[in-house]
């Protein structure tokens, strides 16, 4: 196991998640590395303060997040969750890939069917 991999990269990532949830932004931050790259189906964000800004609108609009699943091979994660967001006709799965430099999340990329966002009647 290299060095930069001596982390518990899934504890990691449902800390993190577990933060966004709660829309505990504080928590949220310590867990990003100043060069996060974040992307989505919709677009790309740079940097911390950006990523943080993002996750900030994410909290506003969803009610719950639940974890599903979680899983990890050496310097990534995988986890698997649901969201609740209110007037949509079901909940939104997602999965989001975290990558890791020195023990922070350096890259999320998060995956999830954009045709499941239509508003309910």
């Amino acid at each position: 196991m290299k060095e930069d991999t001596m982390f518990n990269t899934k504890a990691i990532g449902v800390a993190y998640y577990t933060a966004l949830g709660e829309k505990n932004i504080e928590a949220v931050k310590k867990y990003l590395h100043p060069d996060i790259q974040f992307t989505d189906p919709q677009e790309k964000v740079i940097g911390r303060e950006a990523v943080l800004n993002a996750a900030k609108v994410f909290m506003g609009i969803f009610k719950t997040l639940t974890i599903r699943a979680k899983f990890e091979s050496e310097d990534q994660a995988m986890i698997v969750y649901d969201v609740e967001i209110p007037g949509l006709s079901k909940n939104l799965h997602a999965a989001s890939l975290l990558s890791f430099q020195e023990g922070l999340i350096s890259k999320i990329e998060l995956f999830y069917d954009s045709r499941g966002l239509g508003k309910q009647n």
